[in-house]
């Protein structure tokens, strides 16, 4: 690697796979920084791009630099920038409102129409060297640690899911209990749910839920969920469904489950239409469904610090592998295999 050229991994071409390669480093244009990239964690998106799935081919174009989540320190500015400098340690919001449309301008802007998304629209953190936008930078309080702050996005995505609806004293069914489904544990378990009940068909993931404050984890292949949860519910059913997982069958079991009157937020992304019996499972039961997508900037980035800073929450049974950058493909096979939870790579420790 000579000095003006950075390591960066990319979707070099319209297949499987993700390549090791050289880049130019970066230059910030006018309200952009220059961020030296110290750690990241691979996401489920990542391995979906990896792996090349309809999804990722309909989105991501060859030559994009992947990643989404990091750490590092601003090393550079570009003109019109202080609202950071140079040496912060920093994460970021990887979603790139357009700032023009009618969410941006009304505090919406997690789903602007137009946005672009780090790693799949526009180059992304599994690089030396990343530029973002002022706005989208995030300062890191010292006693922070590096590696929880290369997570700030998938907490986040937990943080969002938790907060749409009130679950202090109310029973929580957590569908998918990957990390985000294991984050989000954490939370409701930080701010006083009752009852959370984590439903995952991978053992290890249910571990990590339990550590992570579950008062029930439950595998389908084991257990009758529908019998179990009415069981502890008097047979009413769950006041909150967070669904995590995207599976159809999980998001009707979820609509079932929960209580005449109860939410659903939903996260998971189902790589296809599901059908439901709309009348039967929402409309009679009077249910709420909240679309969770993203962040809310920043009012979940507030959160996600104050939770961290505050000692409310220990994420740490969620990070099972810290690996060096160049071992990224070890990383997407122990996600695929389902033998890791969140994996961190070191790419300037």
């Amino acid at each position: 690697m000579t000095t003006q050229n950075m390591r960066a991994i990319i979707k070099q071409d319209a297949a499987a796979g993700l390549t090791l390669t050289e880049r130019p480093v970066p230059t910030p244009g006018p309200g952009e920084v220059r961020i030296h990239v110290k750690k990241v964690g691979i996401c489920g998106t990542d391995l979906h791009i990896w792996i090349w799935d309809k999804w990722a081919a309909s989105r991501v174009k060859p030559g994009t630099i992947v990643g989404h989540e990091f750490m590092g320190v601003v090393d550079a500015l570009g003109d019109n920038v202080d609202n950071v400098k140079i040496g912060d340690r920093v994460s970021g919001e990887g979603h790139i409102g357009c700032g023009n449309c009618y969410c941006c301008r009304t505090g919406n802007s997690h789903i602007c129409d137009h946005v672009d998304i780090i790693g799949i629209d526009t180059h992304g953190c599994f690089a030396d060297y990343l530029i973002l936008p002022a706005t989208n930078v995030w300062p890191l309080a010292d006693d922070i640690a590096d590696h929880l702050g290369a997570i700030h996005d998938p907490f986040g995505n937990a943080m969002h899911t938790v907060m749409a609806v009130p679950v202090t004293g109310k029973s929580v069914l957590i569908m998918g209990s990957g990390m985000i489904g294991a984050m989000a544990v954490g939370i409701c378990r930080a701010i006083g749910a009752l009852q959370i009940i984590a439903v995952d068909m991978n053992p290890k993931k249910l571990e990590i839920a339990k550590k992570m404050g579950a008062h029930h984890a439950i595998n389908p292949k084991e257990v009758d969920v529908e019998k179990y949860v009415r069981n502890l519910t008097g047979g009413e059913g769950v006041d909150t469904v967070l669904e995590m997982s995207g599976h159809p069958d999980a998001i009707r079991q979820g609509l079932d489950l929960t209580r005449n009157g109860g939410s659903v937020s939903l996260l998971g992304i189902p790589a296809d239409d599901v059908a439901i019996n709309l009348a039967k499972q929402v409309i009679f039961k009077g249910l709420t469904l909240y679309g969770i997508n993203g962040r809310r900037m920043y009012e979940t980035w507030y959160q996600c610090t104050g939770f961290l800073r505050n000692g409310l929450i220990d994420l740490s049974p969620v990070i099972t592998h810290h690996l060096a950058f160049e071992e990224f493909e070890t990383g997407l096979k122990l996600m695929k295999s389902g033998d890791a939870g969140k994996v961190i790579l070191n790419v300037n420790p």
